[in-house]
């Protein structure tokens, strides 16, 4: 877990001005941690349904190719959401 001289900081699932990362500093029990769990269970729920969209269409020999380069931005935007949460996550279960 990442530490700093406050207590350990939270990999939040958003980003700030200019992508760049957001952090909070606490003991996960306050009022943003939970804004913060929240906005992780939307996008991780997102992501599960992209991808049950993204079998379907891969299946659809009628896809065109811009509606699966679409289909492509938009998991490639999942994953990034995903993979932040995942980070966040395993630097939670870390611990000190």
């Amino acid at each position: 877990m990442i530490e700093d001289q406050d207590g350990p900081l939270r990999l939040l699932p958003w980003t700030g001005a200019e992508g760049k990362r957001c952090y909070l500093v606490g003991d996960g029990t306050g009022y943003l941690s939970r804004v913060a769990d929240s906005v992780e269970a939307v996008q991780l729920a997102m992501a599960d349904e992209l991808l049950a969209h993204a079998a379907d269409m891969l299946t659809d020999h009628g896809a065109t190719s811009a509606q699966l380069r679409f289909l492509a931005a938009r998991l490639a935007e999942a994953l990034c959401d995903v993979h932040r949460v995942a980070e966040s996550r395993g630097a939670r279960l870390a611990g000190p």
